[in-house]
């Protein structure tokens, strides 16, 4: 099996523990667990085509190993002092992802998940988690609408301006990444969402759903169409990608 820092390289191209989940090495345990809370919602494998989804997989896989160790005070102080994990914290197929999952959050109803987006937007917790991606990611644009939940392309102009009243407060440095964005590369972040935004409009119609209703209402409507029992927002996610593969010729 591959190593814990060996499998962050590969699926994201760092080996900093911090850096993978989008937070500072000064983050505290609730930043830590709402960075692994946002990427894990993001590359989890229901997200991606089926050709690539063994590689999600992985990555989601990847992505708890990095928060069990961050979210280990121990570990954690090894990891910050040494740069190292132990070996025993490669990946291990044969671990219950599931219940590993479950544990770390408890099950939500689609109510909860509609509140939750009303009272974060617009929150001081927004603001901080601005602030903190915006830091780490040192003004990328790309990777701030990426990594801050319940976001979309409206919100940008909402964002900038957050940012450039932290700036002038000083409270965050003024990247260049940020405040000297290349046309082109804003350009090509709207198309992209644009476009995610008209397969999300003809999925509406293709399910019968209203031109007034949210996009929301098209997630929610996903989510009952599944299952009987899907009280759990990532009930699906973990039944169908979770599961370890078992492990072939291990010893009794």
């Amino acid at each position: 099996m591959p190593g814990l820092l060996e499998s962050c390289r590969n699926c994201f191209g760092t080996d900093d523990l911090y850096k993978v989940i989008g937070v500072q090495k000064t983050a505290t345990a609730a930043e830590v667990k709402r960075g692994y809370h946002r990427l894990s919602l993001k590359v989890h494998p229901d997200r991606v085509e089926e050709e690539i989804k063994e590689e999600a997989t992985h990555k989601f896989q990847t992505v708890g190993k990095v928060y069990s160790i961050l979210s280990d005070k121990d570990k954690r102080t090894v990891y910050d002092e040494t740069g190292e994990v132990d070996d025993e914290d490669s990946l291990q197929e044969d671990k219950d992802w599931v219940d590993y999952w479950r544990i770390l959050f408890p099950k939500i109803t689609e109510e909860d998940i509609k509140n939750f987006e009303a009272k974060y937007k617009g929150s001081e917790e927004e603001r901080a988690d601005l602030k903190e991606v915006y830091t780490t990611f040192e003004g990328d644009m790309d990777e701030i609408m990426e990594h801050i939940m319940c976001s979309s392309i409206e919100d940008e102009p909402r964002f900038r301006k957050i940012i450039k009243d932290l700036i002038k407060k000083g409270e965050v440095p003024n990247f260049e990444a940020f405040s000297k964005e290349n046309k082109k590369k804003s350009a090509s972040r709207k198309r992209k969402a644009q476009a995610e935004a008209k397969e999300a409009e003809e999925a509406k119609k293709s399910l019968g759903i209203g031109a007034n209703d949210s996009l929301q209402a098209l997630i929610l409507s996903k989510q009952k169409g599944r299952a009987a029992q899907a009280d759990d927002f990532f009930a699906n996610l973990e039944a169908k990608y979770a599961q370890p593969k078992k492990a072939k010729g291990k010893k009794k």
